[in-house]
């Protein structure tokens, strides 16, 4: 189980990073022309460039702290954290008609749920 715990949150952080470094990096008006990006039209870049630092850091607090083996316990707040910021998502995508996006958060949060569990049950780090 913790082997796959490492992995879902491995995976998940690879998803943040990607996706956060992609909302720091590319332009607002690119990142809105972009095929599911629409919704970044009706954001200012402000919030654009806010999703993009919050998801960067969710992926070092995916990780991070349970390689630094300090303060481990953020692992399963970053992955709560990153279940409220997902129920965001599909709520925005929504709102959009754009049911495919949504699933694709739904897995997202699907993962994200499962890693706090994970880490709050059965599998937690020992201090």
């Amino acid at each position: 189980m913790n082997l796959i715990l490492w992995i879902a949150a491995g995976m998940l952080a690879a998803v943040a990073l990607a996706s956060g470094l992609l909302k720091l990096c590319v332009p607002k008006a690119k990142l809105a022309a972009a095929k599911g990006g629409g919704w970044a039209a009706d954001v200012s870049g402000g919030f654009v460039k806010t999703l993009g630092v919050l998801e960067v850091m969710a992926a070092a607090g995916l990780i991070l702290p349970a390689v630094s083996g300090v303060a481990p316990f953020l692992v399963p707040v970053t992955a709560i954290c990153w279940v409220l910021l997902m129920i965001g998502a599909m709520i925005t995508h929504g709102r959009r008609s754009e049911a495919p996006l949504m699933l694709v958060n739904l897995v997202y949060l699907a993962l994200a749920a499962f890693i706090a569990w994970g880490r709050l049950g059965p599998e937690r780090f020992v201090a």
